[in-house]
């Protein structure tokens, strides 16, 4: 029993199949509603082997096969067995991939998949559509950077194996960009540095092009005196010596993370852009003094980019992994009378966004990395419903958050209402993937049509 799929995509297919053979592409492709975790990439789609946690602890393993390599035409990888946690998959679930990249002109590849499998079609189908709708953007993301100049450039990032830059550095990797990680621990390749966020070292941005920071604790949790005291000194401190270091390492942009909690916790129906004055609350002067920490950069002739970021939406962290199981259950509803403003984007957005920052040289200063079409809470909770064939019957009562996060931090997340557009991206013409919070979720979690 197998399958097949196919979808053109407007690219050379050399192209096409080097962005295949480059490391991120495993995880630019994988479906985020599936619970798999990818545990090692194949390092080579000739002999390379791929292994992914699935829940219970069993592993796939995904090896290719030498004789079945024909670049730029084809490869292939079958189900294989690697130990006691692989067993059980390997000898239930038959499964053996055929990617075929087949030139249809010297501008348009079409991408070919055929999988032997008992699995139904009708199951895998979604899989390579999202796999499908992924390359495209991510080839036609790629071509506007290099249409405008920008090439091959070795990028340190900060804060790369969270939920933004894991997905950032799959995308800039899968684009041909030497992404290098800066990390806490002693570096264990190439492509990472340690580095001290007290005291980084002299030589650490050495042969560095650009620099993204995303690192810091999660402001989610109760507002509590540690906490905010622990989210204030990951960020303020460690932003302000990096951003030292850019300016005397002679790099040539600095992309900081930033959010959107600068405009306050409630600015009603006050349509905010990167002009509007900061609001009131915790997050309002912390945001603040964040980007503040990047002026050095700025002083030292550096380009530096803050991406005030709304609410990102992805099944892999954020709310929308909260929200998911709860409304999955139908016992998801609107917190409050859902009248607050909710300012989203979706994960691959926003990595758009980053890339922008990286290769568009007139982005400065602050952009509002959020969907040109904030929605209320009652609608984001009614659209959310919709996409899982569910109802949203029961709302959040006012006092359900505040047990969670404290007065303070049910105030300044769960309630806050903030109606941001993203008025720089859009004066610079930037196009956005889903920019409607429904074709946003039914791509994440699976549920558009064929």
């Amino acid at each position: 029993m197998g399958i097949e799929c196919s979808a053109i995509v407007a690219r050379p297919r050399a192209d096409v199949f080097d962005w295949f053979a480059r490391p991120g592409a495993f995880i630019r492709l994988a479906p985020p509603w599936q619970p798999a975790t990818l545990l090692a990439e194949a390092d080579s789609l000739a002999t390379g082997r791929a292994i992914l946690g699935l829940p219970g602890g069993l592993r796939w393993v995904a090896q290719h096969d030498p004789e079945q390599y024909r670049p730029p035409e084809r490869f292939v990888d079958a189900i294989a067995s690697d130990g006691p946690a692989s067993l059980p998959i390997s000898r239930l679930l038959p499964w053996r991939h055929v990617h075929e990249f087949a030139e249809v002109d010297h501008a348009h590849t079409r991408v070919i998949d055929r999988v032997q499998t008992p699995i139904p079609k009708s199951v895998l189908r979604p899989m390579f559509d999202y796999r499908y709708r992924q390359l495209t953007n991510d080839l036609a993301a790629h071509l506007r950077a290099a249409e405008s100049g920008w090439r091959p450039t070795t990028i340190a990032m900060t804060g790369a194996s969270g939920l933004v830059g894991t997905a950032l550095s799959a995308f800039l990797s899968t684009g041909g960009h030497r992404v290098v990680r800066l990390v806490r621990h002693p570096a264990q390749h190439r492509d990472e540095r340690q580095w001290d966020p007290a005291a980084p070292a002299a030589d650490l941005l050495t042969d560095i092009d650009a620099v993204i920071h995303l690192a810091g604790a999660s402001i989610a949790g109760r507002f509590t005196t540690a906490h905010r005291r622990a989210v204030t000194d990951s960020r303020i401190g460690p932003t302000r010596r990096l951003a030292e270091l850019a300016a005397a390492s002679g790099i040539d942009t600095f992309v900081s993370a930033s959010a959107i909690g600068f405009y306050g916790y409630d600015r009603g129906d006050e349509t905010l852009t990167e002009q509007s004055e900061r609001g009131d609350g915790f997050l309002a002067d912390l945001v603040d003094q964040w980007e503040n920490a990047c002026e050095p950069a700025a002083v030292g002739g550096v380009r530096v980019v803050r991406v005030r970021t709304g609410i990102v939406q992805s099944p892999r962290g954020g709310t929308l992994r909260l929200l998911r199981p709860l409304f999955t259950a139908g016992l998801g509803g609107r917190i409050g009378d859902g009248r607050q403003w909710q300012s989203w984007i979706g994960i691959d957005d926003l990595v758009d966004v980053y890339h922008r920052a990286l290769w568009d040289s007139t982005l400065r200063g602050p952009v509002n990395a959020v969907a040109p079409q904030p929605v209320r809470n009652s609608e984001y909770s009614n659209v959310l419903a919709r996409v899982l064939h569910r109802r949203a019957l029961l709302p959040v009562p006012g006092f359900g958050p505040a047990v969670l996060l404290g007065r303070q931090g049910a105030r300044e997340l769960a309630e806050a209402s903030q109606r941001v557009i993203p008025a720089r991206l859009a004066d610079a013409g930037h196009p956005f993937r889903t920019a409607d919070v429904e074709k946003t979720l039914r791509h994440l979690l699976g549920r558009t049509a064929s």
